[in-house]
């Protein structure tokens, strides 16, 4: 494109969307996803798979931590959304850690600590998630949740300790401050 003989450039922001749009079981409206992860949980496990959701958050995580709006195009996007919001929170936690065990007793803090689910007045994005219709629907969201939370927190204390001297990694920790969506799991001032 020129205008007056001056190129102009187009800039269009497209954010990660997950691939993993085959799932049988939804609870509320978020994606049941199977999982390679040790922890007890909800999600089926399958440890061939070679990439799971939390795999593409962490994938996609650098990208999409810049986006204030995203697009929803399945349920599996919602769990890519509340991960991405979670990478977040465990990389605000890592910022204080000096080694990898600091790092994985903050993680596993953090999964356990207790947390909003959609529906709850604290959950950040109660517009965009269904509400569990049931108290045993709430109960799975909660555990496969936690299961992700755990998981998650493990995997992202793999990639922000994988330096050669065992300090965390500046490449990560350079987005704690980053707000995907302007939201945050945790309330303001945590």
């Amino acid at each position: 494109m020129f205008k007056n003989n001056i190129p102009t450039y187009v800039v269009i922001n497209i954010a990660y969307h997950s691939t993993l749009t085959d799932y049988t079981q939804s609870v509320g409206n978020l994606a049941l996803l199977p999982l390679r992860t040790t922890y007890r949980g909800p999600a089926p496990t399958n440890p061939k798979q070679e990439l799971d959701v939390i795999d593409e958050a962490l994938n996609y995580f650098k990208a999409n931590v810049f986006f204030r709006f995203y697009e929803i195009k399945s349920d599996a996007d919602r769990v890519l959304i509340y991960l991405t919001l979670y990478i977040s929170e465990c990389l605000k936690k890592l910022q204080k850690c000096s080694n990898k065990n600091q790092g994985q007793q903050e993680m596993y803090m953090l999964a356990i600590s207790k947390f909003d689910i959609p529906g709850e007045a604290g959950f950040p994005l109660n517009s965009v998630y269904a509400k569990p219709t049931s108290t045993q629907e709430a109960d799975l969201m909660r555990q496969y949740l936690q299961q992700l939370r755990h998981e998650t927190g493990n995997r992202v204390c793999e990639k922000v300790f994988a330096t050669e001297d065992g300090k965390p990694s500046k490449w990560w920790l350079c987005f704690a401050k980053r707000k995907f969506m302007d939201k945050s799991l945790s309330g303001p001032g945590q």
